[in-house]
């Protein structure tokens, strides 16, 4: 247990089960998901949801993604037509939120800041995927940080930024995937924030599939779209500022200046790497990682090299161009 009273525990079945406790009573949780460590509470409770929020410091106008067992669980909640089934049979269980139509009831209305749709995904990660069974309800999580932080992809991240203001977290050691699922409006094919299903996997999907579109949305215009605001904000993850260390971020850096922690990528080297032989899936995961170590630095700012736009690249470069924002 920490000084000021969050409990951490190893994964295990006292761990889900002190985990289920907490929940079954209002309250939230850190548990690691294969892409970053949620903090979650029982979707259909409003005071439970709310406690999320109080948390985070997040802002009411931003819903939250509930994680579900199943497909079979994820049409309780939601209408899911052709397109979404298609999505969801293809990438689930795994990093791939949809958007789709929530049904009246489903869930409390602060999940989807009260719109149509709800953000819904199948995790593979064995801890969320056994608190999901220990407490046999849609679990609402968002990464389990401050809002507009660095993401935690490790407990000792959570700690950093929750440390006092949630009751525990669940240690399973460093996520995989290290960057945020990618979210889909199945309605529309449009991809709403990139992750670790790539705009190309999107598209060997939709010409498979049939009845499934290719994706509509490319990094560009993701950064160009209305943000910050209740009427730009149509899913979670979609706020400009966001995933931000509390000093200034340089990108596209080919060397440090004064005073800058350089966060290295192929054959850019520095105080750290993302990847020393230009792994984008290496890059991913250690992504926040390495952003957590650059903000405890005793250095002023960060720099970061420039790393390559192609698959998981948009994601990561996504992550960083919000970081970076001021």
């Amino acid at each position: 247990m920490s000084a000021t009273g969050t409990k951490t525990l190893p994964y295990g079945e006292a761990a889900i089960a002190e985990a289920a406790r907490v929940i079954a009573g209002g309250g939230c949780v850190a548990v690691p998901t294969e892409t970053v460590y949620g903090l979650a509470a029982d979707a259909t409770d409003s005071d439970a949801v709310a406690g999320i929020y109080a948390a985070k410091g997040r802002p009411s106008f931003n819903p939250l993604i509930v994680h579900v067992p199943d497909l079979a669980a994820a049409e309780a909640l939601a209408v899911f037509d052709d397109t979404a089934r298609a999505l969801a049979t293809r990438f689930w269980p795994g990093p791939l939120t949809l958007v789709v139509p929530v049904r009246p009831g489903a869930v409390s209305s602060l999940v989807t800041a009260g719109l149509g749709t709800v953000a819904i995904r199948v995790p593979a990660h064995r801890a969320m995927q056994a608190l999901l069974k220990a407490t046999d309800k849609p679990l609402a999580a968002p990464s389990a940080n401050a809002s507009n932080r660095i993401s935690p992809t490790r407990a000792e991240h959570v700690l950093a930024t929750l440390d006092g203001r949630i009751a525990l977290v669940i240690d399973d050691g460093p996520t995989s995937a290290g960057v945020e699922s990618t979210i889909v409006d199945a309605r529309t094919r449009e991809v709403l924030r990139p992750g670790p299903i790539t705009a190309e996997q999107l598209l060997l999907c939709s010409r498979a599939g049939g009845s499934l579109g290719p994706p509509e949305t490319s990094s560009e215009t993701l950064g160009s779209r209305l943000r910050g605001s209740t009427a730009g904000v149509t899913s979670p993850g979609q706020l400009e500022l966001h995933y931000a260390p509390s000093k200034p971020v340089r990108l596209n850096a080919m060397s440090a200046q004064l005073n800058e922690w350089l966060i290295g990528f192929g054959a850019i080297s520095g105080d750290d790497t993302l990847s020393a032989t230009g792994d984008l899936t290496e890059a991913a995961a250690r992504l926040f990682n390495a952003l957590h170590r650059a903000d405890a630095s005793d250095r002023t700012a960060i720099a970061v090299a420039p790393v390559p736009m192609a698959g998981l690249g948009d994601a990561i470069n996504d992550r960083l161009r919000r970081a970076a924002h001021r």
